[in-house]
C-alpha cells in the first residue's frame, strides 16, 4: 500500500470539525478509563469483603479480565478488519456497562456469588479486547497522519491520569457509597464513552475491506506481517518485553513496601500512584521528544534513559529514603508511555489501513499474553529470593528490553518509517 492514497485518505476526511472529533474521543476514553481504573479497587474489595474469595480467588479474578486476549486476541483483529469501528466501540460500550449494572443488581437480589463476578471480568475482557483493536483502527479515521503522535500523547496522558485519580477515587467511593452500588459508576462511564462516539461527525471513510476469506488466512496475514516486517517486529518484540518486566515489578511492589518497608496504608496509595504521574508526564512529553530528536531516535533515548532510573526502587527504605521508589518509578513509567505512544503512532501511521485491525490485535496479543507471565514470574521470584532482589532482577529486565530495538533496524535513524515501501 503507496503512502500517497493514504494521505489522500487523511486530507479527504479530517476536514470537518477535526479538534472537535478528537476532544470528544478524549473525552469519553478518559471517562471510561477513569471508570475502569476505580473498578480495579471496587471489584477486589466486593470480592474480599462481601463474599470472601481465597487469595487463590483473588488471583484468578485479576488474571480473568486478561484471559480473554489469549484466546479472542488473534480472531478479533480479522473480525474488526471487515466492520465499521464505531459501532464495534458502541456495542462494546454496551455489553461492558450491562456487565458492571448486573453486579450491584444480582447483589441487591442477594444472589451474587464469586462465579458472577468472574464472568463479569471474563466479558468485560473480552469487550475490551474488541474494543482496543477496533479504537486503533479508529482514530487514524479522526485526525491526520502527521497528529497522531501528539493526539496519541493526549490520549496516554489522559489514560495515566485516569490511573492516578481512579484508586482514591474508587476508595472515597467505597467508603461513602460502598463497593457494590459504586460500581455503578463504572456502567455510567460507559454510557458517556458511547454519547462522545456518537456524537463524533465527519470522520473519514473507512477503507473497503478486502473480499472475506477464511478467518484462518486473515488471522495469518496478520501474524506475518507483524513478524516478517522488521520495524514491526522489532517494536512488537521490545514491547512484550517491557510488559514482562513491568508486570513483575507491579506484582512485588506492594509486597516489597508493605512487608520490606513497613510503610502504612495511608502512604501506600500515594506510593503506588507516583507511576502514573510519571505516565502523565511520559505522556505530555513524547511528542515533543519526537519531534527534536525524530520518533527512532527518542525510543531509544527514551528507553536507555528512562529504563535505568528503575534501578533506584530497590534501594528506597524508611522515611526520606522512600524518595528512591518515588524517583525510579516517576522516571521509569515515564519512560514506558513515551515509548508506547512513539510505538503506537508509529503502528496507525505504517500498517495498511485495510490490515490495521489485525495487526494490531496480533501485537495487543503478544504484548499481553506476557502480562500474567511476568506476574507470575514476579510473585515466584519474591517467595524464593524476596522482593528487594526481585525488584532488581525486573528492572534489570526492563533495560534488557532495549535489545529488541538495538537488534532492529531502528539504529542510526532519527524517524521511523511513516508508511510502508511499495514493493515493485
Amino acid at each position: 500500500m503507496s503512502a500517497p492514497p493514504t494521505a489522500a485518505r487523511s486530507a479527504q476526511g479530517h476536514g470537518h470539525r477535526p479538534h472537535r472529533n478528537f476532544r470528544l474521543l478524549l473525552v469519553g476514553e478518559t471517562t471510561s478509563k477513569l471508570g475502569i481504573s476505580v473498578t480495579s479497587v471496587l471489584l477486589p474489595l466486593v470480592a474480599v469483603t462481601t463474599l470472601h474469595a481465597s487469595p487463590f480467588m483473588m488471583g484468578v479474578l485479576t488474571a480473568a479480565p486478561w484471559l480473554p486476549w489469549l484466546v479472542l486476541g488473534l480472531p478479533a483483529g480479522a473480525w474488526v478488519d471487515r466492520l465499521a469501528p464505531r459501532p464495534v466501540m458502541l456495542v462494546c460500550n454496551a455489553v461492558s456497562a450491562a456487565v458492571f449494572v448486573s453486579v450491584p443488581v444480582t447483589w441487591w437480589l442477594g444472589a451474587l456469588t464469586m462465579g458472577h463476578l468472574l464472568a463479569a471480568a471474563l466479558i468485560e475482557g473480552a469487550a475490551s479486547v474488541f474494543f482496543s483493536t477496533a479504537y486503533s483502527s479508529y482514530l487514524p479515521l479522526l485526525v491526520p497522519r502527521g497528529e497522531l503522535m501528539g493526539r496519541n500523547a493526549q490520549l496516554q496522558a489522559g489514560d495515566q491520569a485516569a490511573r492516578v485519580a481512579g484508586p482514591g477515587l474508587g476508595g472515597l467511593i467505597a467508603q461513602t457509597a460502598g463497593g457494590v452500588p459504586g460500581l455503578l459508576l463504572n456502567a455510567a462511564t460507559f454510557l458517556v464513552s458511547s454519547l462522545c462516539l456518537m456524537a463524533i461527525r465527519g470522520a473519514a471513510p473507512r477503507p473497503a475491506p478486502a473480499p472475506r476469506r477464511p478467518l484462518a488466512r486473515e488471522i495469518a496475514d496478520g501474524l506475518r506481517f507483524v513478524t516478517g516486517d522488521p520495524w514491526v517486529r522489532a517494536v512488537t518484540g521490545f514491547g512484550a518485553a517491557v510488559n514482562l518486566a513491568m508486570a513483575g515489578f507491579q506484582a512485588v511492589q506492594i509486597v516489597f513496601l508493605v512487608r520490606t518497608l513497613g510503610v502504612g496504608s495511608d502512604t501506600l496509595g500515594w506510593l503506588v500512584s507516583c507511576g502514573g504521574l510519571g505516565g502523565v508526564l511520559g505522556g505530555l512529553a513524547a511528542g515533543r521528544l519526537a519531534r527534536r530528536l525524530g520518533s527512532a531516535r527518542a525510543l531509544l533515548v527514551v528507553q536507555f534513559t528512562a529504563a535505568p532510573f528503575g534501578l533506584l526502587a530497590p534501594f528506597a527504605g524508611p522515611g526520606p529514603r522512600l524518595g528512591f521508589f518515588v524517583a525510579g518509578t516517576v522516571v521509569m513509567f515515564a519512560g514506558v508511555v513515551a515509548c508506547n505512544v512513539v510505538i503506537v503512532s508509529f503502528r496507525q501511521a505504517y500498517c495498511p489501513p485495510e490490515l490495521l485491525g489485525r495487526v494490531t490485535a496480533t501485537t495487543l496479543f503478544l504484548n499481553y499474553g506476557t502480562i500474567p507471565l511476568g506476574a507470575l514470574l514476579g510473585g515466584s521470584l519474591a517467595s524464593l529470593l524476596g522482593a528487594r532482589t526481585t525488584l532488581w532482577a525486573v528492572t534489570a529486565a526492563l533495560i534488557a528490553a532495549g535489545g529488541f530495538l538495538l537488534v532492529g533496524p531502528l539504529r542510526g535513524l532519527r524517524d521511523l518509517p511513516g508508511a510502508p515501501a511499495t514493493e515493485g
